[in-house]
């Protein structure tokens, strides 16, 4: 068995499904087709590759007892209806700052289910079909790097692992390493809406040596959920501290909450 952070059940997933049609996810010159200048795979090899997968992973649930994600159905990770919650139009928002927010699905139901089993269960294999509902709110003729916002440590230990560029990872995308903590933060989640904007201010800085890849061109800020928007809002302040421009940010989800 491996020493990795996986539960056994998603080491074997891991280990013989990802090499099966795997390809190369950089990011070359723009122009060079892929959205935001990512490659695009081959369509017929993703469809066969996906068929493959879901096979086995039904194989692998007849050994390892295993639930729907979305709904608790028995023997699947995630339900053909589940999948199908997933999709949709992406709705967009603009935060205070200007940022503009496209989102895949709504923070609630079985996308919120679904995400917090990635988060907070650990159930890494729900990855690529968040991945691909991710994928599908690029916007088109968008030419940009895609830079997952950072996670703090506290969240790193827990988990093992940073779900948003794990989600980017599954999208078929490499994000650029462009941001960093400079302090400490408490969890979001339990805190209101100014709270949230306290706790992230001047959080973020830009590591200098990964800002000269960027060159000239824009980046795209990469999420799982956004709820007020502080924390994305802070990687723009810092990223346009240092002249970094950003075409946008994407997200899994957007919460229907709102804090006082």
């Amino acid at each position: 068995m491996c020493g990795c952070w996986l539960s056994s059940r998603d080491c074997l997933t891991e280990e013989r499904l990802l090499h099966i049609g795997r390809w190369s996810a950089g990011v070359p010159a723009a122009g060079s087709g892929g959205a935001g200048g990512i490659p695009l795979p081959d369509t017929g090899r993703m469809t066969w590759t996906a068929t493959v997968r879901r096979a086995a992973a039904e194989a692998l649930a007849v050994v390892f007892a295993v639930e729907c994600a979305g709904c608790d159905a028995p023997d699947v990770e995630l339900c053909d209806a589940c999948r199908d919650a997933l999709g949709g139009p992406p709705t967009r928002r603009v935060l205070a700052d200007g940022l503009g927010v496209r989102s895949a699905v709504t923070f609630d139901g079985v996308p919120a289910r679904v995400l917090r089993a990635l988060k907070e269960e650990g159930r890494t294999g729900i990855a690529r079909p968040l991945g691909a509902v991710l994928r599908d709110t690029w916007p088109a003729g968008v030419d940009a790097v895609p830079v997952a916002v950072p996670s703090s440590r506290a969240s790193l230990r827990r988990r093992g692992f940073v779900p948003v560029e794990l989600i980017a990872r599954r999208a078929g995308w490499r994000c650029l390493p462009l941001l960093a903590l400079a302090r400490s933060t408490d969890d979001q989640r339990l805190l209101s809406s100014a709270g949230r904007e306290e706790n992230v201010a001047g959080a973020m800085t830009v590591r200098g040596g990964a800002a000269a890849c960027v060159g000239s061109r824009a980046v795209m800020l990469l999420d799982d959920v956004v709820t007020t928007g502080a924390t994305l809002s802070e990687a723009h302040r810092a990223l346009r501290s240092v002249g970094i421009p950003v075409a946008g940010a994407l997200t899994v989800a957007s919460t229907p909450r709102r804090f006082g």
